[in-house]
């Protein structure tokens, strides 16, 4: 029960779904949202993979406005909550001000150029992803997808509870509070059932899944490396900004992938 609860807090919290429930935010609960990061990421892909499978079978529609569609849904179902941290951690980076000028820039409520141009970047180069996947599509595809966020939000419970905070106050340290050490040890069986789910619809994407994997941790050594060299630690800001980032580039893998090996 405290874990459906946990889940339902990151459905109100991190994304725009209606969900008008009186949820606890003491540590215990907040503990379970964190264990239940990738459970959303999960449930996220699935409605990605479900509607673009659905768009292309039964609509008439052409693949450009069926990834359009589902591109926007990506967007407005997220409530924007990790686009307005990529923004920020954009215009904070490319201010090229120390860690404690761009941590006060993260603060600041207006968007500069630099946040706005990241942005369309960011989401132009996934449109791009997700129209070429679109018109190679197969079974593998679907699969797939469903993947990207449930290692783009596994990313973020990581990177939360391993890398210090920038600031003692913040999301990201109110969030960090609820962490226990066997917080994430739940992320690898979430990771070995889904293996073994593939597995069992299509053994020839497990290693595919695989690759995405082992990209997804990339980019988590990468955070790891620059989050304290850039800002000094994590905030609210970079944790949406890796949810970003992170889902983005995998979405570039998974696009080449279509190019160089599931051709």
């Amino acid at each position: 029960m405290k874990l459906i609860k946990g889940f339902l807090i990151n459905l109100q919290f991190l994304t725009a779904l209606p969900i008008k429930a009186n949820l606890p935010m003491d540590q215990e609960y907040l503990e379970k949202s964190i264990r239940t990061f990738p459970l959303l990421g999960l449930f996220q892909g699935v409605l990605y993979s479900m509607l673009l499978y659905s768009l292309l079978e039964w609509t008439p529609f052409s693949p450009l406005a069926v990834v359009f569609i589902v591109w926007l849904f990506m967007i407005i179902s997220s409530g924007g909550i990790h686009l307005d941290g990529w923004m920020d951690a954009s215009d904070a980076f490319f201010s090229y001000q120390d860690k404690d000028k761009r941590v006060e820039i993260m603060k600041d409520p207006r968007t500069g150029a630099f946040g706005v141009l990241a942005v369309i970047i960011l989401l132009s180069l996934r449109f791009l992803f997700i129209y070429e996947i679109t018109m190679f599509a197969s079974f593998q595809s679907f699969l797939l997808i469903m993947l990207i966020p449930f290692l783009s939000k596994g990313i973020m419970g990581v990177v939360l509870l391993t890398i210090l905070p920038a600031k003692k106050d913040g999301l990201a340290s109110f969030f960090r509070k609820a962490g226990k050490q066997g917080t994430l040890k739940v992320y690898p069986v979430y990771l070995i059932v889904l293996l073994g789910i593939i597995t069992i619809f299509d053994a020839d994407s497990v290693l595919l899944a695989i690759a995405l994997t082992v990209s997804a941790f990339g980019c988590y050594l990468f955070i790891r490396r620059k989050a304290e060299k850039w800002f000094g630690g994590i905030t609210g800001d970079v944790l949406g900004a890796t949810v970003e980032g992170t889902e983005t580039f995998l979405w570039m893998i998974l696009w080449l992938l279509h190019y160089f090996v599931m051709g």
